[in-house]
């Protein structure tokens, strides 16, 4: 609701009562009329894993940032670009979603596609062999994914995934692919 009066006044460009309060009242209608689905997924955050997952995307950030920059003034031939195809580890679409949204953030990478069956994550590389090739690019992407899923996964996210031991966590329900 605040956020629709906030869009609201920003679309008219005027700061008055009138526009906040009417708003207001169309974020609130347009929330309850189309009601965003619910993910069913819970997180768990883990403060040290977080500040680890931060700490990295900005490393990551800054250096992509200088690489790109460096790509784009150095007096070489123009860098080879390749798609790079990343089975994920985890089925959940709240953990997927974010995975390709901070791979898509890190400047010379974009997920192009991502194939919800695997899931699997098309990954398109600015400059493939500075970037250490597939394998490399494939490694960095489970690398990222795992840093989010320790920082805010469920535990029995973590085991699904193959993170954590199921023999050092027993209370986790196996999965369905374990009662087979």
């Amino acid at each position: 609701m605040a956020l629709g009066a906030l869009l609201w006044v920003l679309l008219w460009g005027d700061l008055s009562w009138a526009n906040v309060v009417s708003g207001a009242v169309l974020g609130a209608l347009v929330a309850v009329a189309f009601p965003l689905p619910s993910l069913g997924t819970a997180a768990t955050i883990r403060p040290g894993a977080l500040v680890h997952l931060l700490g990295r995307f900005v490393t990551d950030l800054v250096l992509a940032s200088f690489q790109v920059a460096w790509t784009a003034v150095r007096p070489s031939a123009p860098p080879r670009g390749g798609l790079v195809e990343v089975p994920l580890r985890t089925t959940s679409e709240l953990f997927v979603a974010t995975t390709a949204s901070l791979s898509s953030l890190v400047p010379g990478t974009l997920v192009v596609d991502l194939d919800r069956a695997g899931p699997t994550l098309h990954v398109h590389v600015l400059d493939l062999t500075g970037s250490g090739g597939p394998g490399a690019v494939r490694d960095a992407t489970l690398a990222l994914e795992e840093r989010l899923l320790r920082a805010f996964a469920p535990q029995a996210e973590l085991v699904r995934a193959g993170l954590v031991d199921r023999v050092v966590h027993p209370h986790v329900p196996p999965s369905e692919e374990e009662r087979r």
